[in-house]
């Protein structure tokens, strides 16, 4: 029944329609232009802005939380699993693809997250809320479609690709240890719940710890790789482009294959247009205290997770010289990969690194489906109890539920968040670039970068106590 419905939608999105791969590329371009290819301009402005990220306030989290955050729910089965999918399916120049939609993504994940700044609220608490939904709501003024984008994030991260992730955990740990999926996705869901229980701040705090733990881990074991199979880098790279544009043997009935997997599991690992991390960027207290100033950190997580994760991944499989079957293939193909280098070692190594990445994505997911409560006045006990209830429910299916049956609905729901967030911001333009040349004016100046919402035209209205002045000029 489920594929009965869940096929035709993502064979209209992904397969043989390819709406979200036109669309993405598109978008992509599209932000990069009007911003004046911010993401190669201000290439070094991304990594200075982290400089004053560790300090938040009790309204929001700090923007290095807020990045980690981004990167819990961006680093995981899209890295590991996804990639080797991507090289399965596309061959090896499905790589390249994904580096293209990075760079191109990376104007795009600054754009939506400049939004998110912009037009978050505060909770109960006090504390700050935002997403696309919002934005949606208060910049274009389209309440029912804010619901439908918000319903289809409760769809996706709220429940199916936390199902995904568990289901990636279990299957590297049967394959290592030959545990007991059911006993893996028990585990998984108590901790799991043990700590969204706290909210934002709590997995925040968590991702602060083991996100960069992780990452630099993964990042010197490639590196060794790369170093121990040093004569082969020149070969892997030539095969990488020559794969890409249909020169290899294989030749142009592969160049499809390879755009189209390179571009679906790159937007699905680094998350540019789909609306997700704008979650995590709303709840920053950035510094300087600009909407603009989020962007840039963002737009470095899409950075991170893709031409240094997703790289890092490929190295791992394309020098492990195993051969590629053509047929799906996830974090299996990851650990033999890593074996082949590392010997039995290689499995245990990939097996833990699977469990962080995933893991991570199974916390942060749930942060940013609750961000929405607020949305339907359900931003209470009894609210936060029904989802969290669904959610852990859902983490213990995904644990034994096939690969094909989670990735599915997992493509679907991403599709439709897609289709949604890139409608509304390039709807929402003119804003983003207002408030960029706001910033990167102040910045010229020698000024203390801050955002006054008297000096900026912006789309819409902004939430009434969030930013200082909210008169225009």
């Amino acid at each position: 029944m489920m594929a009965f419905i869940v096929d035709p939608i993502n064979n209209l999105l992904w397969g043989q329609g390819q709406i979200l791969i036109y669309l993405l590329l598109i978008a992509g371009c599209w932000f990069t232009w009007r911003l004046k290819w911010v993401q190669f301009r201000h290439f070094g402005h991304m990594f200075s802005v982290m400089k004053g990220s560790m300090s938040g306030d009790s309204s929001g989290i700090s923007s290095f939380a807020a990045l980690c955050t981004g990167l819990s729910a961006r680093v995981g089965t899209g890295n590991l699993a996804g990639v080797a999918m991507a090289i399965s399916l596309g061959g090896s120049g499905a790589v390249f693809w994904m580096w293209v939609i990075a760079l191109l993504g990376m104007a795009t994940g600054f754009a939506e997250s400049v939004l998110g700044q912009l037009y978050k609220v505060r909770d109960e608490h006090r504390e700050f809320r935002g997403g696309p939904a919002y934005y949606i709501r208060a910049g274009l003024g389209k309440p029912k479609l804010a619901v439908v984008f918000a319903l289809c994030l409760f769809l996706g991260y709220g429940f199916s690709f936390s199902a995904m992730q568990a289901n990636t955990i279990a299957e590297a740990l049967n394959n290592t240890f030959a545990i007991n999926p059911l006993y893996t996705g028990l585990v998984i869901a108590v901790l799991a719940g043990s700590i969204v229980y706290g909210g934002l701040r709590s997995i925040a705090r968590f991702a602060e710890l083991i996100v960069p733990f992780m990452g630099l881990a993964f990042v010197a074991t490639a590196l060794l790789i790369l170093v121990l199979n040093i004569t082969q880098v020149p070969v892997m790279l030539l095969d990488i482009f020559q794969s890409a544009f249909g020169l290899t043997e294989a030749g142009a009935g592969a160049l499809g294959a390879a755009i189209k997997n390179g571009i679906q599991r790159g937007l699905y690992s680094n998350e540019a247009g789909a609306g997700s991390v704008p979650h995590a960027a709303a709840g920053a207290t950035p510094v300087p205290n600009h909407p603009v100033a989020q962007g840039y950190v963002q737009m470095l997580g899409v950075f991170i997770d893709t031409l240094v994760l997703c790289s890092c991944t490929a190295v791992v499989v394309l020098l492990s010289g195993l051969p590629v079957s053509g047929e799906m293939a996830g974090i299996s193909l990851t650990q033999n990969a890593m074996q082949a280098h590392f010997g039995e070692v290689g499995d245990y190594l990939i097996a833990a690194a699977i469990t962080l990445f995933a893991f991570t994505s199974v916390v942060a997911n749930y942060a940013y489906a609750e961000s929405n409560l607020h949305l339907f006045k359900l931003d209470n006990k009894a609210g936060r109890l029904g989802y969290t209830s669904v959610y852990l429910a859902m983490v213990l299916w995904g644990a034994s539920a096939t690969l094909q049956q989670v990735w599915s609905l997992a493509d679907m729901a991403l599709g439709l968040m897609t289709l949604v967030n890139i409608y509304a911001i390039i709807q929402l333009t003119p804003t983003i670039m207002n408030l960029t040349k706001d910033y990167q004016n102040q910045q010229k100046s020698a000024k203390k970068v801050h955002f006054d919402p008297s000096k900026v035209n912006y789309q819409g209205y902004l939430h009434k106590d969030v930013w200082v002045s909210q008169k225009r000029d």
